[in-house]
């Protein structure tokens, strides 16, 4: 049995990379210091025997007793609501948590799979965004310290492949949505289904010609668990290359929830908020025979179910 760390793991994507590691036959130690993290998201899997969690901050020291055999690093703030209210503690958990498990990688002989970003491109000057792209980020500006925290992470985790012959991979997440999602965590999905289904304005920033692919979650941990497996140690996009406007967007989650209430507001776009946002997924094609499933149509009716759920309507 494989034994797995999965930081973030109370989070939106580290829990739904649990419960597939979970199925593989893994046993997973879960670590999250619930800043942004919610326990219910893994409480299902404390029954488990193969499942164990440690409430733990990896920007402090990381032990972890026995063996691991991977190391998965989902751990940050990742929505612009969070990490402009966390700047450090996001810069932290980029650099000195991920330096912290690249030496646990080290120590016990494991491959490490850290989660970096699409905002390492950040406002694009090419599109659709390939890995062999540098980027355009402001490091001063209000999103930078998530970009630059992301892309010091890719940094040391390449430092460490060359310098130690550590095993490591690295995937750059797009937009990914789907069940677990907080209703509060400011990006665009959540924030529209909740808006739609309490009959309130769905705010659409600037004029809403901006772009955004969308990819499930499914789809993604599916690449993630490929990758994790694969021999290539490169960054790979991840991500769903169907490209929507904003505007579009927000139409197809009013004509979905059907609230009559609902109705598209327009506020002034945020400083530095990119305006084009498309993977290039040749590479993940052809190094993980990878392309995404679930049209966006399925997927925002998977999501709908959830999010009737868990919005609260006064």
């Amino acid at each position: 049995m494989k034994r797995v760390l999965v930081t973030g793991a109370a989070g939106f994507i580290g829990s739904h990379l649990c419960d597939r590691l979970i199925d593989e036959g893994c046993h997973v130690i879960g670590m999250d210091n619930l800043i942004t993290g919610n326990i219910r998201n893994i409480e299902h899997l404390f029954a488990l025997s193969n499942f164990e969690f440690y409430h733990h901050d990896v920007s402090k020291f990381v032990h972890v007793p026995g063996h691991l055999d991977y190391i998965l690093h989902f751990a940050s703030p990742a929505s612009p609501l969070d990490y402009l209210r966390m700047p450090i503690q996001t810069l932290k958990v980029g650099s000195l948590g991920t330096h912290n498990l690249l030496g646990l990688a080290k120590s016990k002989n494991a491959r490490i799979l850290i989660a970096s970003t699409s905002e390492v491109y950040g406002d694009p000057l090419v599109h659709p965004q390939h890995e062999d792209y540098w980027g355009n980020v402001n490091p001063i500006g209000p999103r930078g310290v998530y970009d630059e925290a992301k892309r010091f992470q890719e940094a040391i985790t390449m430092a460490y492949h060359t310098y130690h012959g550590l095993e490591t991979r690295i995937v750059r997440i797009f937009n990914t949505y789907g069940p677990r999602m907080r209703v509060d965590d400011g990006r665009v999905l959540p924030a529209f289904f909740a808006q739609a289904i309490r009959g309130e304005g769905l705010t659409v920033f600037g004029d809403g010609s901006q772009t955004r692919s969308f990819c499930y979650i499914d789809d993604l941990v599916e690449g993630i668990y490929r990758l994790l497996k694969s021999d290539y140690h490169l960054p790979v996009n991840l991500g769903n290359p169907s490209e929507t406007t904003i505007l579009q967007f927000a139409q197809e989650i009013l004509d979905l929830v059907g609230n009559k209430d609902a109705h598209i507001i327009y506020n002034p776009l945020p400083v530095d908020d990119p305006k084009q946002r498309k993977p290039d997924i040749s590479r993940a094609k052809e190094v993980l025979n990878w392309t995404p499933s679930i049209s966006r149509k399925e997927g925002l009716e998977k999501s709908y179910a959830y999010f009737r759920e868990v919005v609260q309507v006064s």
